[in-house]
């Protein structure tokens, strides 16, 4: 199935029934209809805690990795070319319970990417996000660095 062929509600769905996300307790609660935004759970269970009792580092950066590439590379459309290219996380306090994390990509950043990439060049842009308790408490900041040209333009 192509890419463009899933709707923020179909990919939804089809990322909730898909097994690193089903076995993990990592949910997407949300897609924008305009690929604005998104937002992701991750509950506390047994396949996801670690040695000491708190959320394994693995499922905190799995609930964050996809969506910042989905939501530029639906935003940008065919014309563009969107990958991952590298990612860092930080682990700023312990995860137990239910944990958050929201991604809202702004205009004004699609705008910069592309004036980036209008003359064919790549651009690498980076983008950030929390990851929070239910209390909001900070756990963990992730950032990915995406790939983006234009399609058909020179490398």
């Amino acid at each position: 199935m192509a890419r463009r062929s899933f709707t923020p509600t179909s990919l939804r769905r089809a990322m909730n029934l898909w097994p690193p996300y089903l076995c993990t307790g990592i949910r997407v609660l949300e897609i924008a209809d305009d690929w604005s935004t998104a937002r992701v759970r991750l509950r506390m269970n047994r396949f996801n805690r670690n040695y000491v009792g708190t959320h394994f580092g693995g499922s905190l950066f799995a609930m964050s990795d996809p969506f910042w590439m989905l939501l530029v590379m639906h935003r940008l459309g065919r014309d563009y070319l969107v990958w991952d290219k590298s990612a860092e996380i930080d682990f700023l306090a312990p995860g137990r319970g239910s944990v958050f994390a929201e991604f809202t990509l702004a205009e004004e950043r699609l705008e910069e990417i592309r004036k980036l990439t209008e003359d064919g060049r790549k651009a690498l842009v980076w983008f950030e996000n929390d990851v929070v308790g239910s209390d909001g408490a900070l756990v963990a900041r992730i950032r990915k660095q995406l790939y983006v040209r234009r399609k058909g333009a020179a490398r």
